[in-house]
């Protein structure tokens, strides 16, 4: 493509960039968040600071810890936190009041779900379907649950669940979103089939909880467990959560029955006794400076219709797939990610030789996006916080980052072709 050619189009993408963010019902997000010049496309791994936060953890810190101290446990609701913070997150993944609680890691709570899953799913069933494209540890805790249990671990590809269904089958262990790919996986059609095989099914909504509407009552979803630190913004490390539907709570049997979880926590009885609710899914003690860091943090979400979240992702992620099309040098990239729209979530990957150097330097351009080893370049896509603009901008500087690298391998080799026939003559 000439230059000429290529001058066109850069300029009205740059224009519909333009219009598409003064039209953006979700545009003044953005000033709620802590954000410099670059474009910051790596919120599926850590979500931006929301402003407002420092001063509420200020709060915690001086007042509530350093004044109160131990009266905080009730009189700054400390105690209720958990059930409370999970209450504000049960909107965003479409799950009604009592059914979520806030603490511990995903691990943790993967550990926890899987081991409940299988002993809801009762006797005579001794498999345990693990997606086998799951971001690893959720496979390495499940693989441990089901020695610690006596269950057979199966990976199986998630399209591939229901044929691999069947009467053995205690519980299934998938992700809502791959982590690598960004595919969408078909969360009400894969819980039906587990369902209609009898068995128990729990989702990881790590990459898909603030990125789309994921309807966890309405699909019938037994458990759930996610993080929150990604599009929920709580922070490096802030607590997980663990959904547990309504039906399952009288049975659910936790692995690991702490203090916090038990009926009398403060009896301090030899014996445990599960409290009612999604209080059995706490264990110890909440950490509770990340978990009220995570309840400040969760006041962007005020207001805003997961739905609208959803379009203005599906509309970035096509925006940028055509701006990269139209800046990329023609096989440099290949899209990852599904351009069906029901089977992607709010990223995009692209398939890159010699992705890590194209990513170490895009950083330096002020591109914020990350590494999927061997060669996948992926870019997160917030849309409480990334415009089109950032859509843009992100592709154009993609393009020349790539003629840049591409430019340095020629020369590179020319100059070894040199070399070799200058010391060719130097022997000869």
């Amino acid at each position: 493509m000439s230059e000429a050619s290529r001058t066109t189009p850069r300029t009205d993408l740059r224009e519909r960039a333009l219009v598409l963010d003064g039209a953006d019902p979700l545009a003044a997000r953005r000033k709620l968040f802590a954000l410099d010049d670059g474009v910051y496309l790596d919120g599926n791994s850590l979500g931006a600071l929301p402003v407002h936060v420092p001063a509420r953890v200020q709060d915690v810190l001086t007042r509530q810890w350093g004044e109160l101290r131990i009266r905080s446990w009730d009189e700054s609701g400390w105690w209720t936190a958990p059930e409370r913070i999970g209450d504000r997150i049960a909107p965003l993944v479409g799950a009604a009041a009592g059914q979520i609680v806030v603490g511990d890691s995903t691990s943790v709570n993967v550990f926890k779900a899987v081991v409940a899953a299988g002993r809801l799913a009762g006797e005579g069933r001794d498999e345990i379907l693990v997606d086998a494209t799951t971001f690893p540890t959720d496979g390495y805790i499940a693989s441990s649950a089901a020695r610690l249990t006596g269950h057979r671990i199966v990976p199986v590809a998630p399209a591939d669940v229901p044929a691999a269904l069947g009467p053995r089958t205690a519980a299934v262990l998938l992700n809502h979103v791959d982590y690598r790919s960004g595919r969408l996986h078909d969360l009400p059609g894969l819980t039906a089939a587990v369902h209609a095989a009898g068995a128990v099914v729990v989702w990881d909504l790590c990459h898909s909880a603030g990125a789309l509407p994921v309807g966890l009552d309405e699909h019938g979803v037994d458990l759930a467990v996610g993080c929150t630190y990604k599009y929920l913004n709580g922070g490096p490390g802030s607590p997980a959560y663990l959904y547990v539907a309504e039906r399952h709570q009288a049975a659910f049997d936790s692995p690991l029955p702490g203090w916090n979880s038990h009926a009398d926590p403060f009896g301090m009885t030899p014996d445990y006794a599960p409290a009612d609710g999604s209080v059995r899914g706490r264990v110890g003690t909440p950490d509770i400076v990340s978990m009220l860091t995570l309840e400040a943090a969760l006041d962007v979400w005020d207001g805003v219709s997961v739905d609208v979240v959803r379009a203005k992702s599906l509309a970035l992620t096509d925006f940028f797939l055509e701006c990269v099309e139209a800046y990329v040098p023609a096989g440099r990239v290949t899209s990852v990610t599904p351009a069906v729209h029901a089977e992607r979530g709010s990223q995009v990957a692209l398939r890159c030789d010699g992705a890590e150097p194209v990513m170490r330097r895009l950083i330096e351009r002020g591109v914020v996006g990350d590494l999927r080893r061997p060669d996948v370049l992926r870019f997160g896509f917030t849309p409480l916080y990334v415009g089109f603009a950032d859509a843009e901008r992100a592709a154009r500087i993609l393009g020349e980052v790539l003629a840049e690298v591409d430019a340095d391998v020629v020369a590179d080799v020319v100059a070894d072709v040199v070399a070799d026939v200058v010391a060719d003559d130097t022997v000869g």
